[in-house]
Parts: structure tokens; sequence; C-alpha cells
């Protein structure tokens, strides 16, 4: 056995690889442990990254066949889906090499294989070759992310070929010509409107009676009617009974969840997103005796610590809602307990956003969830319709939406529908953080002409009234 590490992390997706950098940074001895061949576990290899790279790369080719015209340029774009999938392997491989240098910068050490704990003190990790190295660590890390979901009570037989997975989603061979996406969260619409912009007749079939669960309401409506315009039909309050091949492709069976006939859709490609679940197969955790809960996540407390002495979890394998940004969080704060800092995550302050177009951000509060509560709250809205530079740029769909609390003007939440609306957040969930107020926002110069501005009126409108409508 080896020299015994501080820290060993299993895992080297966003919150793997955030502790051990930090904990590296601090003086601490970190070894981080790999299945893949590749740093940075699905979000960079299969899920956030290249499902960016195709978000971003589709909205460009639906904007040059739709909007160029408007701006002056006339063009007659033409799509190379293989040029388009090398951009986002190059986008991935861009950002893993830039992990795997990281690593090195900070001298960690990677070891690639399958890790199992077992004991508190002890990783043994499987070589592909069926050899075994074990790892002495101090301080055990579990950040193994989560998996593909699937669809609860149906055993769906994933082919990758022709029903997939969203980690196949993103290196489809040809664009089909009819798609249905079982689940209407996050993954679904992003794909889904990847696809559709490339030109596949897209259906969603969503459990649920509206888009994106727990969603602001008010944004969740506005948002389907964006992407009705845009050519995707929904199959609402829908329970899929059946997802299977059949000769010219596949099909997926389902039926109203209040009662009613059944329906089947016929389609090239069935994209089952349905959620993720947390990845604990296989981690010895039974063995080491690593209580889980009642969704099979690793249970933790305030700071981290399992049931065991000597082992912490984070990231999608815990508690809370599975965003790589929630995980990073996670790993820097514990990265700082260890090393005997106060390391903290404000969950009230993590914004989500969807990354399809326009692009929908939210942080803290719904109004559904205030309104639950009985708080006495108050709406700021602001249409980018109003904005300057959204006229300049063609993007004036949605809105900004600032839910403050009515006595105290502090800021309990914000919901953006709009371009950009993901590096837009960031303003309030800065604001929320330090407690602040919508007249706090309001009253800070925006430049001009910005998209900013539309958060500021949104501000505005919560305390006293916007200017520009």
């Amino acid at each position: 056995m080896a020299d015994t590490f501080d820290l060993v992390v299993i895992g080297s997706g966003p919150g793997g690889y955030v502790c051990a950098i930090k904990a590296a940074q601090l003086g601490l001895k970190v070894a981080v442990v790999e299945k893949r061949k590749t740093y940075g576990g699905t979000c960079l290899n299969v899920g956030c990254i290249p499902s960016k790279a195709l978000l971003y790369a589709s909205e460009s080719f639906a904007e040059a066949g739709h909007s160029f015209a408007q701006l002056g340029i006339e063009v007659e774009p033409k799509l190379n889906l293989d040029q388009m999938m090398a951009h986002k392997d190059k986008t991935v491989k861009a950002n893993v090499d830039g992990v795997a240098f990281l690593f090195k910068k900070n001298k960690i050490t990677g070891v690639t294989g399958t890790g199992r704990i077992k004991s508190a003190g002890e990783v043994e990790v499987t070589k592909d070759d069926g050899s075994t190295e074990t790892l002495a660590a101090k301080t055990i890390c579990i950040a193994t992310g989560s998996d593909v979901a699937g669809i609860p009570g149906l055993d769906v037989k994933f082919d990758e070929t022709t029903i997939v997975s969203s980690d196949h989603a993103i290196a489809l061979p040809k664009v089909p010509e009819k798609m249905v996406v079982v689940g209407g969260g996050v993954i679904g619409l992003e794909l889904g409107s990847v696809w559709a912009r490339l030109g596949a007749k897209v259906t969603v079939v969503e459990f649920l009676d509206k888009i994106l669960g727990p969603m602001d309401q008010e944004v969740s409506t506005a948002f389907q009617k964006l992407l009705v315009k845009q050519g995707l039909e929904f199959k609402l309050g829908a329970k899929v009974t059946g997802v299977g091949k059949t000769e010219a492709g596949a099909k997926v069976t389902f039926e109203p969840v209040k009662g009613g006939e059944a329906e089947t859709l016929d389609a090239d490609v069935v994209l089952v997103a349905t959620g993720r679940k947390p990845y604990t197969e296989g981690l010895g955790l039974e063995e080491a005796g690593v209580k889980l809960d009642e969704r099979g996540r690793v249970e933790i407390d305030g700071h981290f610590k399992t049931n065991v002495d000597g082992i912490y979890a984070i990231g999608d394998v815990v508690k809370g809602a599975m965003l790589a940004h929630k995980a990073e969080d996670e790993g820097v704060a514990l990265a700082e307990i260890l090393a005997g800092q106060a390391g903290h995550v404000n969950y009230d302050a993590i914004p989500s956003v969807v990354y399809t177009e326009p692009e929908v951000a939210s942080v803290g509060k719904t109004e559904e969830e205030l309104k639950k509560a009985g708080v006495d709250y108050k709406v700021g809205k602001f249409p980018f319709m109003a904005n300057g530079r959204a006229r300049a740029m063609l993007k004036t769909d949605g809105f900004v939406k600032i839910l403050v609390d009515a006595r105290t003007d502090r800021v309990l939440g914000a919901h953006i529908l709009g371009a950009d609306a993901g590096d837009l957040i960031a303003e309030a969930a800065l604001l929320m953080e330090f407690g602040g107020a919508s007249e706090d926002l309001a009253r800070v110069s925006h430049a001009h002409p910005t998209l900013s501005e539309a958060v500021r009126e949104a501000a505005f409108a919560a305390f006293a009234k916007p200017i520009h409508i």
C-alpha cells in the first residue's frame, strides 16, 4: 500500500474535481479515482458541456435560417452534422484536458479505475485489466454523481441508437424525422430543442400537467408557448406505459393521468429523459456501513459527513438539486472543512438554468412556494419587449420576474425567461447571497443598452414602478 492520502475522492465530476483541487490548494495530499478514461464525470463528458455545445450550434443554425435576413444578412444555411459533432467533441476534449492539467498543477494523484470503499480508511481501485490497487486515506469523499433513471415501473431497453438516454442523445448520427421525448424537464427540453431546430418533429410526453415541474408556473406556461411556436408538441398529464422498438423505429404508448384512452406515438428515435438517480452501485457502501435514505441517496449531516467517521459525500449522490454548480459549491465547502476552515453552502441562493432559446433561469422561491408558505410578497416584472438591447438583438421574448418580501423588500426569488437568462440570474443570486432588497438592485447603475437593464427594471417594479413601461 502506498503512502496515506489526506483525502481520496471517488469521482472526478464537478463536485469531485473541484473538491480535490480546493483541498490540494489548502495543503492536503489528494488522490482522485475515476472510472472513465477522462476526468470531468457526466457533466464534462456526456452532459453539461457537450449539450451546451450542441445547443449553441443548433441555435446559431436556426438563427441563420430565420433571423439573419431581418438583420440584412442573406444566407442559406446548410447543416453539416458531422462538423457540428466535431465542434462538440473538441469542446469536450478541451474541458477534460483542462481538468487533467489542473490535477497535475496541483499535484493531485489521479487513479483510473472503479473505486470501492473497503473501510473508512481504504479505497480499492479495480483497473480495466482486473488488477487492483488499494489507496489509504484519512478521509474519503464520495462524489460519484448520478446515472440515467429510466422510467419508474417500466423496464426500458436502451439500445442507445433508437431508444436513447441523454448520454447518447448528444451523438445521433443523423437528424431523426420524428423524435419522442419522454420527460418535460431540463434535459428533455434542452436536447429536444436541439434536434427540433435541426429538423426533427419533436413531441414531448410529460407525466405532470406542466413542463419544468419545480419552475415558477407563470414562467413555465410562457416558456411552453414559445416552444410550441418553435414547433415542439406537448402531451402533458400523460403516463407512459410502454416504450419499445418497431420495424420502422420505436413507439411510445401513454395514457392520460386523469383517465382516458391510451395513445401511441411512432418515432425514429425515443429519448428517455425522466431524470437521474444517485450512483451508488458497487461502491461498497453497505459493507462499509454507510446509510442511504429512502431515495437511494447517501445520508449526510450539515457538514457532508456520513454516519461513518472519515467518509463524506457531495453532489448528485446526496440530497438537493442535481446541479453541477451545487456539487462544486459543496466540493469547495467540504475541502475547507477538512482543512479546518468554515465551509458553507447557501442552498437558498443556488440558481437553476435551462439552456434553451430563450433561456430560463431561476433562483430562490417561486410564487407557488411563497403562497404555500403563507408569505406576504410583492412581484416586480419587466418584459424584454421594452428593453432596447433586446430589440436590437431580435431577442424580445420573455420577461424578468422578481419576488420580494412585502414588508422588508428583501429578494426571495427571481425568475427570468429570455436571452442570456443564465448569465443574468447571477445578479439576483449575488443580491440574495447578501440578503439584498430590490431597491438595492434598482439603485445600482446598469450600463445602457444592456439586457441587464431588464433585471433592474423588474427590481424597480418590485419596490416602486418601472421606468420604461
